[in-house]
């Protein structure tokens, strides 16, 4: 962790003008590539083995070909490897005799240094039947391959790869065969204590880059367009050398629109609005970095002529989606379904006179992560199937969700849509990188 840590404060680029106004500096590709690797190396070595006895996996093999690859091995291929090569087999397995776990490539070439392989083309030119040989080998209870009825993530095995595994394996290996959707998941969505230590600051990254964004310098009233300023956001993440997993949204609620900005579906937001003065802003927004993903969503006031400060009835209105936040995370509970978080926390904030909707997502080597669904904005109901996974340590989440408010200064209900990334450890919740607690005014104090 001490090496990640020196990495992360003396490796600094890009001290031009761009960045030189953020507080943060950005590992150079070769830096990069060495944390991504540490981190996974750790991941394989310390993590999986723990929840691959967690969930009864004794063997866990994936299987891609290359440019088709299944989401979880993208996420297991070192720094080195953008893809998979040609067919790409990993194998895990738990050694009975050496209690450690066997990380075995079928391939022509080890995975980095991480996977060695073990295909000898003189004595299985084929290489099925060089992984059926590691199979009755090992010989192992039981085989977790990556399918999946609910979990897109952990259903990355494509069916004639899966028909050609089943074709090629001993019959007596058959009835050992298992879905690995459990193991894929806890893969995915757990969070080691490294990743941990640096998240905060990505989404610090997150953070800074929004404030720039929906600030005086990028915005002007009666000028600016919402568009142009989602490729403001977009253009500050490629100079600063990072990348996001999704385009931007700015959108706009005020005063004379009546009430069509709250009836409006999240799909149904016009391409471009011009911003004015007295306009309550809101931004949808995500970096990716190390691998790991952010996603914020966050307000801000364009102050009208000789106006100093975010009018009061907006920041009750602010207060509201806060506290939805908490009510929110107080229903995190070990083992409870995020079926049963969303409709806590819902009839917690019906109890306390507060109109919400709650839209919680894992977040972490995915945008939209593998984990439990708590709630979407078309489903308050819950979510059949993804909704049903338990909420398991050290994962973490998206708290998004709105409070709706009635505001009499606009003859009008206000939404309060926020987002901000936290984690869940025994401990409980925390925030990664804090949270919003204001609405921040245009142009700044």
């Amino acid at each position: 962790m001490k090496k990640i840590l020196t990495i992360l404060l003396l490796f600094t680029i890009f001290n031009n003008a761009f960045t030189q106004s953020l507080k943060f500096n950005i590992l150079s590709e070769k830096e990069r590539a060495r944390v991504v690797d540490d981190i996974l190396e750790d991941r394989l070595d310390n993590l999986l083995p723990e929840l691959m006895q967690r969930e009864g996996v004794d063997m866990w093999i994936l299987i891609s070909r290359e440019y088709n690859e299944d989401p979880v091995m993208k996420t297991i291929l070192p720094s080195t490897w953008l893809s998979a090569r040609r067919r790409t087999i990993m194998v895990f397995n738990k050694n009975e005799k050496t209690g450690e776990l066997d990380k075995i490539a079928i391939a022509r070439y080890s995975v980095g240094k991480l996977l060695k392989g073990e295909w000898n083309v003189d004595v299985y030119p084929d290489q099925w039947e060089a992984l059926m040989n590691t199979i009755k080998e090992k010989n192992p209870k039981s085989i977790g391959l990556n399918f999946s009825k609910d979990f897109a993530l952990a259903d990355g095995l494509v069916r004639t790869e899966y028909e050609s595994f089943m074709e090629k394996l001993p019959k007596e290996f058959h009835s050992r065969v298992k879905s690995a959707e459990r193991l894929a998941i806890a893969w995915l969505e757990t969070r080691s204590e490294k990743e941990l230590e640096i998240y905060p600051m990505i989404c610090n990254m997150g953070h800074q880059i929004l404030q720039e964004g929906l600030s005086e310098k990028h915005i002007h009233p009666g000028i600016t367009t919402t568009s142009e300023v989602e490729w403001a956001l977009r253009q500050l993440v490629t100079d600063y050398g990072l990348n996001t997993w999704f385009h931007p949204s700015v959108s706009v609620q005020r005063s004379d629109e009546g009430n069509k900005e709250f009836l409006r579906s999240f799909s149904k937001r016009p391409d471009q609005e011009v911003i004015l003065a007295g306009d309550l802003l809101h931004v949808d927004f995500g970096i990716t970095y190390l691998r790991l993903n952010t996603d914020q969503q966050q307000h801000f006031y364009v102050l009208k002529p000789g106006e100093k400060d975010v009018p009061e009835y907006l920041k009750k209105a602010f207060k509201n989606g806060n506290r939805v936040q908490d009510i929110l995370v107080e229903n995190f509970k070990k083992g409870k379904t995020g079926n049963q978080i969303l409709l806590d926390a819902l009839a917690q904030a019906k109890e306390e006179g507060l109109t919400a909707s709650i839209y919680t997502h894992p977040i972490g080597l995915h945008g939209h992560a593998a984990g439990p669904t708590i709630g979407m904005w078309d489903s308050q109901g819950g979510v059949k199937g993804r909704g049903d996974y338990p909420l398991f340590e050290n994962t973490a989440y998206s708290i998004e969700l709105f409070a709706a408010t009635e505001i009499e200064e606009w003859g009008k209900l206000v939404r309060i849509m926020l987002e901000e990334d936290g984690v869940f450890t025994k401990d409980g919740f925390y925030f990664l990188d804090g949270r919003m607690e204001e609405i921040l005014p245009i142009p700044r104090k």
